[in-house]
C-alpha cells in the first residue's frame, strides 16, 4: 500500500469532517428533544457549528484551490463553493438558523457538498498525469 501523501491526508480528512458535520445536522433534528437530558447541548449548539464551518471553510478552500492548481479541475471546487456557502448561510443567516428544518436542511446538504468536493479533489489529484502542462 502507498504511503498517504499529506495533500491526500487533508483531503480524507475534509471528507471525513464535512461527512461527519452532515450526519450531525441530518440527525440533530431528532435529538433536539434528548440534547438538554444528555448533556451535550452546548457541545451540539451554534458556537461549535461556527467554529466548524469556519474550520471547513479554511480546510475546503486551501485544499481545493491547492488541488485545482495541480489539477486545473472544477470538479472539486463547483462542490465545495456551493457547499460552503449553504454552511455559511445556516450559519449566518437568523430566520434559517432559528428553523429547525430549515437549518438541517441546508447544514447537511452543504455538509455533503463539501464532503464530496474533497473526495472529488482527492480523486482529481490521484488521477492526475504528469507531463508538461504540469506547474509542479
Amino acid at each position: 500500500m502507498p504511503p498517504i501523501r499529506p495533500r491526500s491526508l487533508i483531503d480524507r480528512l475534509g471528507a471525513f469532517g464535512s461527512l461527519l458535520c452532515a450526519i450531525h445536522c441530518a440527525l440533530l433534528p431528532v435529538l433536539i428533544a434528548t440534547l438538554p437530558s444528555l448533556g451535550v447541548a452546548t457541545w451540539l449548539g451554534s458556537s461549535f457549528e461556527a467554529g466548524f464551518v469556519i474550520f471547513a471553510t479554511s480546510l475546503g478552500l486551501f485544499s481545493t484551490l491547492s488541488g485545482y492548481r495541480r489539477h486545473h479541475g472544477l470538479r472539486a471546487l463547483s462542490l465545495v463553493v456551493p457547499g460552503l456557502l449553504l454552511l455559511w448561510l445556516g450559519v449566518m443567516f437568523r430566520p434559517l438558523h432559528e428553523s429547525v428544518i430549515p437549518h438541517a436542511i441546508a447544514m447537511t446538504l452543504g455538509g455533503t457538498l463539501v464532503g464530496l468536493g474533497h473526495l472529488a479533489n482527492l480523486r482529481l489529484n490521484h488521477g492526475h498525469v504528469h507531463d508538461a502542462s504540469c506547474v509542479h
